[in-house]
C-alpha cells in the first residue's frame, strides 16, 4: 500500500510540471498503438483479399496490392515518428523531474536540523541523491511510457479481438488473467527484497565515503587489509540483497513468456477447429491476424513483467527520496530581527539599509505597549540560567548551567573530553534547543530571535575546519556574502593570514581544492579565522581555533584574534590552557556540570580542578 501511494505521488509530481508534455506523449502512444494494430489487421486483408484470390487467377493484378502496401507504409511511418517523439519527450520529462527532485531535496536539506545529520551517515544521504534518484529516472523515462503503451495496446487489441472472434478472445483473456496473477504474486514476494537492496547500496556508499574521508588515518595505522575485509563483508551483503531481490522478479518474465506461448498454441488449435467445422466468421486470414493479436495482447503483460524490477526499485527509491523531503524542517518561531542601525540625534536607534557597524534587535510592535517596534542595541550580553540539555531525552549532558557573559567579556570553557564545552556553544547558535532553563541574548530569549538573524550576529571558528571549492577570497567571503575583496583582505591581515595567502600561486585568487586539501592544516585554520573576522560580529565563538597551528603561527594568530576580540563578547573553547590565561572568566566543566569558575589566578590559587588541568596532574 505504501509503495502504491509513493508511486501515485511520483506520478502526480510528474503531471504537475509536465501536464501538456505528458498529454502529447499519451497521444503519440495511442497513435503508435493504432498504427501497430493497423499493420496486424492488414494480415487478414492480405491473406483473404489478395493472396488467396491471386492464387486462383491466371493473370494476377498486383497494382491494387502495391497501392495498399504503400498506404500501410505511410501509416507505419507515422507510427515510427510518434514513437520517436514520445521517447524523446520522456527523456526531457525524466531529466526535468530528477532536476526538480534533487533541487527540492537540497533546498529542504538546508532547512533540516543538525540532529538529522547526526543520525544519518553522509554517504547514505548521498546515495539518495545519486542511486535512488537514478532509479526514478529509469522508471519515468522507460517504465511509465511502456506501462501506458501496454494499457492502450491491451485496450485496442482486446477490442479488435472481440470483433474478430469472441470464442478465441475468451481463451486469450483467461491466459492473460493467469499471467497477471502470476506477475502480481511474484512481485509482492520480491518487493521487500528491493527495499533491502536500496539500503545495502546506501551502506556501501556510506562506507566508501567514510574511508575516503579517513584515508590518512587508515594508512597511518596500516588498516588497509582490515578496511578491505570490512568492505568485502558490506559488499557481500549488497550482493546477497540484490540476488534475493532479483531472484524472484527474474522468474516473472520467463514464466509469462511460456504462458504466452501456451496461449498462442491454444488459439491456433481452437481457430483451426473452428475453420474445419465451417465456422462462418473464421477464415485463414482471420486466424493468422488473431494469432498476431494474441501475441500483441500477451506482450504488454510480458512488458510489465520485464519492468517489474524497475518499478519496484523506483518505488523504494522514491520512498527514500520523499522521506528526506518530508523530514520535519528545523523549527523557527522567532519574531525578533537583526537590523543595521544608526543613532539619531535624540539618542534613539533607527533602522537603516546601509551597513553602519552598529546592530540592533528589532522587537515587533506586538511586544510594545505603544504599538511600535522597539530597537535594542546588540551589545553581546549572553546569559544561561539553569539550563539542562540532552541530545536525546534519555540522556542529559548539561546540568543546571548558569553563565552570565557581559558585553566585551572573554569567557573560556575548559575541561576533559565530553565535558560539554562544544555543546554549550551549539546551544548559543540554537543548533539544538534546550530542555529546561533559558538563554538570553541582550536580555531577549534566543527562542524569540529568528535563527538566521541570531547566527548572523555570531562569528564562529569551528574545531573542524571546513573549506569549500573556490578561491581564497570566496572562502573568506563566506563569512559575509556582501563583503568586498578589500574587506576580505583586511580580515586576512587582521588574523595574520595575508602573508601565506600572497605566497600562494595566485594569491587571493588561488583556487582551493575540496576541503582545502592543497593547504596545510594551519593555513586552513587561518582562513577559517579570517572568515569569522570578515563578518565583524558582536559575538565570537572560538572552538579550539588554534588547535592545528604551530606555536610560532599561534602567536601571530593570537595577536590578530586579540584585536578581533576587542569590543566583542567572546566564548573560547580551549585544550591549550595557556591560550585562555587572560580570559575574564574561565569556566571548568566536568560531565556537563560547572565545577569551577573564575580568573586564571583565582582558580590556580584554589588548587582545584583547573589547577590539576593546568599543571598536568589531569589530562584535558
Amino acid at each position: 500500500m505504501k509503495n502504491k501511494s509513493t508511486l501515485i505521488r511520483l506520478i502526480r509530481l510528474v503531471l504537475s510540471n509536465y501536464r501538456f508534455t505528458c498529454l502529447t506523449v499519451a497521444v503519440c502512444i495511442v497513435i503508435t498503438s493504432v498504427t501497430t494494430l493497423a499493420s496486424t489487421l492488414f494480415t487478414r486483408t492480405l491473406i483473404d483479399d489478395y493472396i488467396i484470390p491471386l492464387t486462383q487467377v491466371n493473370n494476377p493484378e498486383y497494382a491494387s496490392l502495391a497501392q495498399t502496401l504503400f498506404k500501410l507504409a505511410l501509416i507505419l511511418l507515422v507510427g515510427v515518428i510518434c514513437s520517436y517523439t514520445y521517447n524523446r519527450l520522456m527523456v526531457n520529462v525524466s531529466q526535468g523531474t530528477m532536476l526538480r527532485l534533487r533541487t527540492d531535496m537540497f533546498k529542504h536539506m538546508q532547512q533540516l536540523p543538525l540532529s538529522y545529520f547526526d543520525g544519518h551517515p553522509h554517504g547514505e544521504i548521498m546515495s539518495r541523491y545519486t542511486n535512488d534518484v537514478d532509479t526514478l529516472r529509469q522508471m519515468i523515462s522507460q517504465s511509465l511510457p511502456q506501462a501506458l503503451n501496454s494499457i492502450i495496446t491491451l485496450t485496442v487489441t482486446l477490442a479488435s479481438m472481440i470483433a474478430l472472434s469472441i470464442p478465441l478472445t475468451a481463451v486469450s483473456v483467461v491466459m492473460a488473467i493467469l499471467m497477471a496473477v502470476t506477475t502480481t504474486k511474484l512481485g509482492k514476494r520480491s518487493r521487500k527484497h528491493f527495499k533491502i537492496q536500496q539500503q545495502k547500496i546506501a551502506d556501501v556508499n556510506g562506507y566508501i565515503e567514510e574511508m575516503m574521508t579517513g584515508q590518512k588515518v587508515v594508512k597511518v595505522f596500516c588498516h588497509e587489509d582490515e578496511a578491505i575485509e570490512q568492505f568485502e563483508q558490506i559488499n557481500e551483503t549488497l550482493r546477497e540483497g540484490t540476488y534475493q531481490a532479483n531472484r524472484i522478479a527474474n522468474i516473472v518474465m520467463p514464466v509469462n513468456g511460456n504462458l504466452g506461448q501456451l496461449s498462442y498454441v491454444l488459439i491456433g488449435v481452437a481457430g483451426a477447429a473452428l475453420i474445419l467445422n465451417g465456422h462462418i466468421d473464421m477464415t485463414l486470414g482471420t486466424l493468422v491476424a488473431f494469432l498476431t493479436l494474441n501475441k500483441s495482447f500477451a506482450r504488454p503483460i510480458a512488458n510489465i513483467s520485464q519492468q517489474i524490477n524497475s518499478v519496484l526499485n523506483a518505488a523504494v527509491g522514491a520512498e527514500r527520496v520523499f522521506s528526506v523531503i518530508d523530514e520535519k524542517p528545523e523549527s523557527d518561531d522567532g519574531d525578533v530581527e537583526l537590523v543595521n542601525a544608526a543613532q539619531a540625534s535624540n539618542g534613539f536607534l533607527l533602522p537603516v539599509i546601509q551597513r553602519t557597524g552598529t546592530w540592533a534587535w528589532k522587537v515587533p510592535a506586538t511586544s510594545s505597549a505603544d504599538g511600535k517596534p522597539r530597537f535594542i542595541k546588540v551589545d553581546g550580553g549572553v546569559e544561561f540560567k539553569n539550563v539542562d540539555f540532552g541530545y536525546t531525552p534519555e540522556k542529559t549532558v548539561l546540568h543546571d548551567i548558569t553563565i552570565n557573559a557581559m558585553p566585551d567579556q572573554k569567557i573560556a570553557f575548559v575541561g576533559g573530553t565530553g565535558a560539554g564545552k562544544t555543546t554549550i556553544t551549539n546551544l548559543i547558535n540554537r543548533f539544538y534547543d534546550i530542555g529546561a532553563g533559558s538563554i538570553t541574548y541582550d536580555g531577549i530569549d534566543i527562542s524569540r530571535i529568528r535563527k538566521p538573524d541570531l547566527r548572523h550576529s555570531l562569528g564562529i571558528v569551528l574545531q573542524e575546519t571546513q573549506l569549500f571549492t573556490g578561491t581564497v577570497l570566496d572562502n573568506i567571503r563566506y563569512g559575509r556574502l556582501d563583503a568586498t575583496d578589500q574587506d576580505c583582505i583586511e580580515a586576512a591581515k587582521l588574523v595574520n593570514a595575508d602573508g601565506f595567502i600572497r605566497r600562494l600561486s595566485n594569491g587571493y585568487h588561488t583556487v582551493i581544492d575540496a576541503d582545502g586539501g592543497n593547504l596545510s592544516q594551519g593555513e586552513r585554520q587561518l582562513l577559517a579565522v579570517a572568515r569569522a573576522a570578515v563578518g565583524d560580529p558582536p559575538v565570537l565563538i572560538l572552538d579550539e581555533a588554534t588547535s592545528s597551528i604551530d606555536t610560532r603561527t599561534e602567536i601571530m594568530v593570537q595577536r590578530g584574534m586579540d584585536s578581533l576580540m576587542k569590543g566583542r563578547t567572546t566564548f573560547v573553547i580551549a585544550h591549550r590552557l595557556s591560550t585562555v590565561r587572560n580570559a575574564d572568566c574561565i569556566i571548568v566543566l566536568d560531565h556537563g556540570h560547572i565545577v569551577e569558575f573564575g580568573t586564571h589566578d583565582n582558580l590556580m590559587a584554589q588548587q582545584g580542578a583547573y589547577y590539576r588541568l593546568y599543571t598536568g596532574h589531569e589530562i584535558a
